[in-house]
């Protein structure tokens, strides 16, 4: 029979055991916060800079960050695409802390755009989770946050859509995460890589790194307004009389880099054309064509190939059709 002192002992290793399996901390992991196909219906156009000084890199040591950027940026490639309504989505389970609703979706430095005053995340919501982690949404559309403060969400959970609120020049979702106040980079989140994936991230699926790419391609009569490559506008009606141009919109392009412009017609190559980027740039668009031959281009079907290249290599590709009809 036990001793008198024995039963109590057992019992306290017994108590001290679930305790053991609480004090390990369940892995912190993420899932894409926005309802798109990188690399098609958008990309990564800011990660977060790290670079300790007053250069930035992106974890990859690329260009797509700025200095001091604390998040990471999922663009959609135009306004228009914005318009249609893209899903914004809790990361992780939580408990929605806090909420912005109420300012208008106009890009900044666009008439119309309000004074910002500290509220540079425009709308947006934060979730804290367990542990002292904290992810925050911004920039998003005015009217469409889905959740309230104190509700618990599920990763996955839809809180609201992609705007152009805040301090925004691209429609896109700014993608925070801090732990203890401190941010962390969902890609790098030790902070030890050193140009390249880290081996252990906070993503279920870490997304892959895309260092630049062509956001969308199309043919004009002319070459396009930036405004209106941002708006989704810039594809134009081309009537046989008028010139034929293909342009092509790039996000992460980089010194070095070529654009190759082609259009094949019903009677063969209309254009041709490879064009050198002189200089690293976040977003650019180029564009080549040729004013109408005399009595007009031929009817028929028009095939456009905007290739982005790097080192030699394609990068990126897009492709337009115009169809041009008696």
């Amino acid at each position: 029979m036990p001793s008198p002192t024995a039963l109590p002992r057992a019992a306290a290793l017994l108590l001290l055991l679930p305790s053991a399996a609480a004090a390990q901390e369940t892995p912190f992991r993420l899932v894409l916060p926005i309802d798109c196909v990188l690399g098609e219906e958008c990309a990564v156009q800011n990660y977060v800079d790290a670079d300790p000084g007053v250069e930035a890199r992106d974890y990859a040591c690329g260009p797509l960050s700025y200095d001091g950027h604390k998040g990471t940026d999922f663009r959609l490639p135009t306004i228009a695409q914005q318009a249609e309504g893209v899903e914004v989505r809790a990361a992780a389970a939580g408990v929605v802390l806090g909420l912005r609703d109420e300012m208008p979706d106009i890009l900044q430095g666009w008439e119309g755009a309000p004074e910002l005053d500290g509220r540079d995340c425009g709308n947006g919501v934060t979730i804290g989770h367990e542990n002292g982690w904290e992810t925050q949404y911004c920039h998003m559309a005015q009217g469409s946050i889905a959740v309230a403060v104190g509700q618990r969400v599920a990763a996955g959970d839809r809180l609201g859509e992609v705007g152009l609120s805040g301090q925004s020049q691209f429609p896109h979702l700014h993608f925070a995460v801090r732990r203890n106040d401190a941010v962390v980079d969902p890609f790098d989140p030790e902070d030890r890589v050193a140009c390249g994936a880290a081996e252990q991230t906070l993503w279920e699926t870490p997304p892959d790194y895309l260092p630049g790419g062509l956001l969308d391609a199309g043919f004009a009569s002319g070459v396009p307004d930036y405004l209106d490559l941002q708006r989704g506008t810039a594809e134009q009606e081309v009537r046989s009389d008028a010139p034929l141009v293909l342009w092509g919109f790039v996000f992460g392009g980089r010194a070095g880099d070529v654009m190759h412009l082609v259009v094949e017609g019903p009677q063969g190559r209309v254009v041709d054309q490879e064009m050198p980027l002189e200089k690293t740039q976040a977003q650019l668009f180029r564009a080549s064509g040729r004013r109408a031959p005399e009595g007009g281009w031929p009817i028929g079907t028009y095939e456009g190939q905007v290739t982005l290249l790097r080192d030699g290599a394609p990068l990126s590709e897009r492709r337009a059709t115009l169809s041009l009809e008696e």
